[in-house]
Formats: C-alpha cells, sequence, structure tokens
C-alpha cells in the first residue's frame, strides 16, 4: 500500500466539515481527528492501553525533543518510534523547527536553519531541513512534518536585524513584522523544497508540507499556492498558536483551510480548544493536535461538556459524584469521586493526573466523534444541543470552490 491514503467519505451541507478516513502503514484514523501529545515519546503518566481507552487512533510524538534525548540514531537501532515507545498505531512527528525557535536558547537563525544550545547538556545544535527530516526517518513515524520558520505573533517585543535573521530570541516588534513575515515565508518555501529532496522513506513515511503567514491574508495565499504547488500526501496550517487570540486564529483558519486541496488531509497544528476546534472543523479541516487535555489534566482542570471544572476548589471536598454523569473514560467508569480526585492533587499523588488526563483526552475525542457523527448524519445543529461549552457556535457559508 502507499504511505498514506485519504478517504472523503462525508460532507456537511451547512459547512466545509467533511469526515473521513487516513489510513498509513500502521492503520487507520478516522478524520477529523484529535491527536494527544507524547512530547518525549510518552504521553505523560499513561500506558499505551490506556491512551487507546480514550478512543485516540493516532497520537504525536515531537522530533526535538527525541533529537536531543534519547537520539533518533538510538530510536532506530532499538526498531524505531513505534516498538520503542509501545504505540502501534499511526504516529505523527513534528520537524522540531518550532521548538528550536521558541524553547532554545538561539544563537542565531539564518537561511541554513536554526543553530542552538540543546537544554539536555548545552551543546550546540544545528537543526536544518535535512537534518530535520533525517531526524524523522531516523525515527520512523508515519507522517513527518516539513521543516519551516514559524514567525511569533507580533505583540512579543523584540528585534530583528536588516536580513531577518534573529541574534537573540525569536521575537518580533510590530514595526518589524511584516518584514519578518515575508523572510519566514520565503525561508519556509525554500526550506520544504530542500525537505522533500532530503526525505528517503518515501514509502512507509508521509511528508506535509506548512503554510506560514501570520496574521497576513495576502501572504497565507501564497504560502498556500506555493507550498500546494510542491506536490506532497498533506498539508497543515502553522504559525496560528504563538500569541494571537481566537478569534484571530479563527479568521485566519477560515481563510487559509478553504484554499487549501480539497483531496488532501489539512491539519491545524497546536489548536485548540473546544470552540477553536468547531470552527476549525466547519473551515474544512481534518487533523489537531494540542497539549490542553493533558497539560490541564496534571493540574488538576477537567473538561466537561458544559463546563470545566477547578477539581482542587473547596467546593469539591466532599463531592460523591464522578467528574461527569455519563462519561466512559476509566476515570468515570471507575467511580472516582470529584472528592477523591480532590484528596489526590492535594496529597500530590500521581494517580490524580494520570485519572483527569485519561478523562480530558476521552472529553476530546468524545468531541470529535460527535463531530464526525454530525458530519455523517448531516445534522451539525446537534452539536450545540450535545455540547453546551460550545456557547452555539454558528454555521458558515460553505465556500462552494471546495467542493470538487
Amino acid at each position: 500500500m502507499s504511505a498514506l491514503k485519504f478517504e472523503i467519505l462525508a460532507k456537511c451541507s451547512r459547512t466545509n466539515a467533511r469526515a473521513g478516513m487516513i489510513s498509513t502503514i500502521h492503520g487507520s484514523f478516522d478524520t477529523p481527528a484529535f491527536m494527544p501529545v507524547g512530547t518525549r515519546g510518552s504521553i505523560r503518566g499513561l500506558t499505551p492501553e490506556q491512551i487507546k481507552s480514550t478512543r485516540s487512533q493516532i497520537i504525536l510524538a515531537n522530533a526535538y525533543h527525541l533529537m536531543l534525548r534519547p537520539g533518533p540514531e538510538l530510536v532506530a537501532e532499538l526498531g524505531g518510534l513505534h516498538k520503542f515507545m509501545g504505540w502501534d498505531g499511526p504516529i505523527l512527528t513534528d520537524s522540531g523547527g518550532y521548538q528550536a525557535f521558541s524553547m532554545a536558547d538561539i544563537n542565531s537563525v539564518d537561511d541554513e536553519g536554526v543553530t542552538f544550545r540543546s537544554i539536555v547538556d548545552g551543546s550546540t545544535v544545528h537543526l536544518g531541513p535535512e537534518r530535520a527530516i533525517e531526524v524523522q526517518n531516523l525515527l520512523g513515524p508515519d507522517i513527518i512534518m516539513a521543516f519551516d520558520d514559524c514567525p511569533p505573533a507580533v505583540d512579543i517585543d523584540g528585534q530583528d536585524d536588516e536580513s531577518g535573521n534573529i541574534k537573540t530570541r525569536p521575537v518580533v516588534n510590530p514595526a518589524d513584522y511584516a518584514k519578518r513575515l515575508q523572510v519566514a515565508h520565503d525561508r519556509t518555501i525554500k526550506w520544504l523544497a530542500r525537505c522533500k529532496d532530503a526525505h528517503k522513506r518515501v514509502e512507509d513515511q508521509s511528508l506535509f508540507g506548512i503554510i506560514q503567514g501570520g496574521t497576513d491574508f495576502s501572504l497565507r495565499e501564497k504560502a498556500v499556492e506555493a507550498v500546494c504547488n510542491i506536490d506532497l500526501p498533506g498539508y497543515a496550517v502553522g504559525g496560528v498558536a504563538v500569541g494571537e487570540g481566537p478569534e484571530l486564529i479563527r479568521k485566519i483558519v477560515e481563510h487559509t483551510a478553504p484554499l487549501m486541496p480539497w483531496a488532501k488531509p489539512r491539519y491545524l497544528m497546536g489548536v485548540g480548544y473546544e470552540k477553536d476546534i468547531i470552527a476549525a472543523v466547519q473551515a474544512g479541516v481534518d487533523m489537531f493536535d494540542c497539549v490542553l487535555p493533558t497539560r490541564n489534566g496534571r493540574n488538576a482542570l477537567a473538561f466537561c461538556k458544559s463546563e470545566r471544572l477547578h477539581l482542587r476548589n473547596s467546593q469539591y471536598k466532599a463531592d460523591p459524584t464522578v467528574i461527569e454523569k455519563g462519561c466512559s473514560c476509566l476515570c468515570c467508569c471507575g467511580g472516582f469521586s470529584r472528592a477523591y480526585l480532590r484528596h489526590l492533587f492535594a496529597s500530590k499523588e500521581m494517580l490524580g493526573p494520570i485519572l483527569v488526563s485519561i478523562h480530558n483526552i476521552h472529553h476530546f475525542q468524545s468531541l470529535l466523534l460527535d463531530i464526525r457523527k454530525a458530519i455523517r448524519e448531516d445534522s451539525w445543529p446537534s452539536l450545540e444541543r450535545d455540547w453546551p461549552v460550545l456557547e452555539a457556535t454558528e454555521a458558515r457559508p460553505v465556500s462552494t470552490d471546495t467542493l470538487t
């Protein structure tokens, strides 16, 4: 079989939403899909079986962190990422570029890539298009991401030099924002071509290109044209979770996604909350990832269909009910009460973060399950009825030129 096959099985008559299936060498997953994030080859605190219990079909791992430790060469020697982490389903890895820009102590960024100091041992590391692809080829996931230049949001203070090269941390002030966006656009297109040339495992790994452009809609249009002109199995919208507010993110996605090829998977990187996902699905997005379910789960915040619970609050001290009545996650089906969960967090017992993380991932997978059902049955209003947390997100007009 080919490395990736995408089938669109149903379309929403009210929006650009579509339901489908993506098949890979390691199995298939339904779309729209939500990918839990296993940054270092592990969704923190959870076993593969616990992750599967949430109805997750594909997960994400981070090439930057795995490159630094334990190293992609070691992972390859031990049989690849699937075997290494005990997950037999599809895996996507990001290129590591975003983390190199946002997390590392950067020495320089130029047309060859990023040179930074390792957060593990302080050594100097260079990451460019060729190395980013080599790392992911060695790790062995099913879907790999191109190395791109992701500019920060406009409201962050900082300086660029005249060439667009960054000498400190990757920050931009409003006066330099347009210049920085253009530099990022040009680099991303050049790097994508280099990534495609460097990709050595086309028979079992699928390379996705990334569309940048920040908040400049015209530049987003140029990026879609340039990136999607390079024939790849799928494409992603990047650079929309780096400091913008939710309304601006929604507008960018609604403008960009319908311009992308209809017959290829569309992936929105790093987003998000339930309303963000709904808006993006309506625009025609097929894939999502975000750390929200697990990061919040580790901090005692539980997502529910109608509210969010801060389980450290004293109101739950003697509450005998489960997080959410009717929820089929291991936490709720196990009968673990809000009072018990509060006790676990107060006592700093690791079971608390584990149980709430399981519930939160299950919550997001339940949302995607209902989204897919609403698309298949053409019953979009049912989401508003069944998910009050969405606050009646309205349907938006279909862009008919994409329905081809």
